[in-house]
């Protein structure tokens, strides 16, 4: 869980929803992420996978603990995973 978030899953700060961009073409790939709780989770996670080379969108469903991602070409799965480790969650994998 990330540090923003208290124990009883509620956020710490006052962070505004994370930005979603479209796209038109591309691959769809669907990740479960764990320890997100709040706003600024989805916030954090968004910035952390738009960052890698050829996303084209990211939507992030902090409930439903998925991260749908589209890309220009087939995703690495482990460039994905640093991402989200290294905003303080954890990629499980991809969602079936």
């Amino acid at each position: 869980m990330s540090d923003c978030c208290t124990p009883d899953g509620s956020c710490s700060t006052d962070a505004a929803k994370g930005a979603t961009t479209s796209a038109d073409d591309g691959i769809a790939t669907v990740y479960t992420v764990t320890g997100m709780t709040c706003d600024h989770c989805k916030s954090s996670v968004t910035e952390a996978v738009s960052g890698i080379d050829g996303v084209l969108s990211v939507d992030v469903d902090v409930k439903a603990g998925r991260v749908a991602v589209t890309t220009r070409e087939e995703p690495d799965d482990a460039a994905f995973a640093k991402a989200v480790d290294d905003a303080g969650y954890e990629l499980t994998g991809r969602a079936v």
